[in-house]
């Protein structure tokens, strides 16, 4: 049976809830592991579908300074020297392998150049991973949440869309 690893970071809780959101949309199709990023594996072995989230912070994944600057907003989980964008510069390069990205956003500036699952996507894509299916962005009402609604149900149904989306040899 396939593998995934559902790898996400999260300062306010949402992203924490996509990514267990999605992880339960891929576990309807394949065996599923589920990781906060500062404690994600690095070795990949026998994973076959890697789903990578996480907050939007300035147009991008987070970097140590947004971390500290979500702190000073209330952020209460997560670590501020460990993010999504220091995990996906420590995997090794990988060939044959699938990748999924996703984030969260802010409703009122929905329409902004830049997301973290288009980061993370471009990063895949440099380690030499193949894009399961396009970058998806979730919403939240303001920057420490609440996700909005419908988002949850929204987040299963992509999990579940990845999964799907990959070859049956897999």
């Amino acid at each position: 049976m396939a593998r995934a690893l559902v790898v996400y970071e999260s300062m306010f809780g949402n992203s924490g809830q996509v990514a267990h959101a999605v992880a339960d949309g891929v576990a309807e199709v394949m065996s599923v592991q589920v990781a906060e990023v500062s404690s994600a594996p690095t070795d990949l072995e026998g994973v076959d579908l890697v789903v990578a989230g996480g907050p939007t912070h300035a147009f991008s994944m987070s970097r140590a300074s947004t971390r500290r600057d979500a702190r000073g907003q209330g952020a209460t989980q997560g670590s501020v020297e460990t993010g999504l964008r220091e995990w996906l510069l420590a995997l090794p390069d990988e060939h044959g392998r699938w990748f999924a990205a996703f984030d969260t956003r802010v409703t009122k500036v929905r329409r902004l150049p830049g997301s973290a699952s288009h980061s993370a996507a471009r990063a895949g894509r440099r380690h030499g991973f193949t894009q399961a299916m396009a970058p998806e962005s979730f919403y939240v009402l303001d920057v420490d949440g609440p996700l909005a609604d419908g988002e949850l149900d929204r987040a299963r149904s992509w999990g579940r869309q990845v999964a799907t989306s990959l070859p049956a040899k897999v």
